[in-house]
């Protein structure tokens, strides 16, 4: 079995390994190595050939792939190695990798820090349990646009989505675009998922209806799906007897939801947060295995891959200060803790002294839509560190606050993260 050396291994050659893998390189490590299991870099983002991508990374609009280039050339003309169709398939503690391809055959890398970022997949049918039959016709969205993006397959034409997850309502755009009739999208909660430039710019600029408080109580078909059974739900998300109608279609595209790929981090031994289903993490974006850092969609779920490009330079400093030693912990660890209106916040903890840092970013998502508040960072004492205004947040776009470090200098034990009216 072949056996690699390097300061730091990165898993993952999407938008979250390749930011990381360049600041690292930036700040001054020599032996950077990416593990990419596809037979291209850029992730997901080959696939995603709509605009609305770099606005706040690039300051201009750009397409997925011409998005994800500019990382791909970056990288290319450095002397960061590069191991594409490579399948890892083990990460232990002490921080060795075990993987395999086609021109290594099995192999291991011994590495001094391992940056996690394998991205995140998509929710199927299964995890949702929608019953009947098991025609064809039935898969995710992301699915569907890989088949019509990539392979230049039409997967049906009339067409109903069940999400309102932005992939769900960038496919409905699509399938329109592309001749299909697109019938509607069901969406379980009364509000829309996704991000609200989404919906205004591939579902009501395009007629498409979207129906909230809905969702599918049957799949129809045998060999080819026929026909979905819709409803409306109530408060308690169950379906209101009486609203039940069937819907016929050839296609049902599902958007149901993102879970961060695991795993490769369950196999490190790190940490997990229940709700966002990803690593716990520190404001360095190290997991609770000293040396593993994790950033992107497999720490928590973006809603722009600017954001997960700016949380991966994070990573990518961090980890390249962690193997020089250049990292200092604080005398008590402060843990973020999510409050009024707040499913989650990243980072769930702030274990190290600041350096050079002037604030500390952190990353959240609201439970329910609300409008006009103030988002406040609260002490242990339950004094307000910062206050922000929010015109709107919803659950489909993620909020960012900045916390000047001078705040909390005397260490308080948490802070607490709210909304409020």
């Amino acid at each position: 079995m072949k056996k690699y050396n390097y300061d730091i291994v990165v898993i993952g050659g999407g938008p979250a390994g390749l930011a990381a893998a360049l600041e690292a390189k930036k700040n001054g490590v020599e032996k950077i190595l990416i593990c990419e299991r596809s037979a291209r870099l850029g992730g997901i983002l080959e696939q995603c050939i709509h605009n609305g991508f770099g606005l706040t990374y690039f300051k201009e609009e750009l397409t997925g792939p011409e998005y994800a280039t500019r990382f791909i050339k970056a990288v290319e003309k450095t002397d960061i190695a590069i191991k594409r169709g490579t399948m890892v398939i083990d990460v232990t503690q002490d921080k060795v990798i075990t993987a395999e391809n086609g021109e290594d055959g099995l192999f291991e890398v011994q590495a001094k820090a391992i940056i996690l970022a394998m991205g995140c997949r998509e929710r199927t049918r299964e995890s949702i349990t929608i019953p009947g039959d098991r025609p064809a016709g039935v898969m995710t969205a992301g699915t569907a646009q890989r088949y019509v993006n990539i392979n230049g397959y039409l997967p049906g034409k009339e067409i109903v989505i069940l999400g309102s997850g932005d992939i769900g309502l960038i496919m409905a755009r699509r399938m329109t675009l592309e001749g299909c009739n697109v019938k509607g999208v069901l969406e379980l909660m009364p509000y829309s998922t996704g991000l609200m430039r989404n919906k205004v710019q591939c579902l009501d600029d395009f007629g498409i209806p979207l129906y909230l408080s809905h969702t599918i109580t049957k799949i129809h078909g045998k060999e080819r799906l026929s026909a979905v059974s819709i409803a409306e739900v109530d408060d308690h998300k169950q379906p209101v007897p009486g609203t039940e109608i069937t819907v016929p279609c050839d296609t049902l595209l599902l958007s149901v939801g993102l879970i961060p790929e695991n795993e490769l981090s369950q196999k490190a031994g790190v940490a997990f947060d229940p709700v966002t289903k990803g690593p716990l993490a520190d404001e360095k974006r190290c997991t609770s295995v000293p040396g593993i850092f994790a950033c992107g969609n497999v720490l928590h779920v973006h809603d722009l891959v600017d954001n997960v490009s700016e949380e991966a330079q994070n990573a990518g400093r961090s980890a390249a200060c962690y193997i020089k030693n250049q990292l200092t912990r604080r005398t008590q660890s402060i843990a973020v803790k999510a409050g009024n209106n707040i499913g989650y916040v990243v980072p769930q903890q702030i274990d190290f002294e600041p350096g050079k840092d002037k604030v500390v970013k952190l990353y959240m998502r609201v439970k329910h839509p609300a409008q006009k508040v103030a988002m406040t960072i609260a002490n242990d004492q339950g004094n307000i560190l910062a206050s922000f205004k929010r015109e709107v947040v919803a659950p489909g776009s993620m909020e960012t606050l900045a916390l000047p470090v001078k705040m909390i200098a005397g260490n308080p034990e948490f802070l607490k993260i709210s909304v409020t009216n």
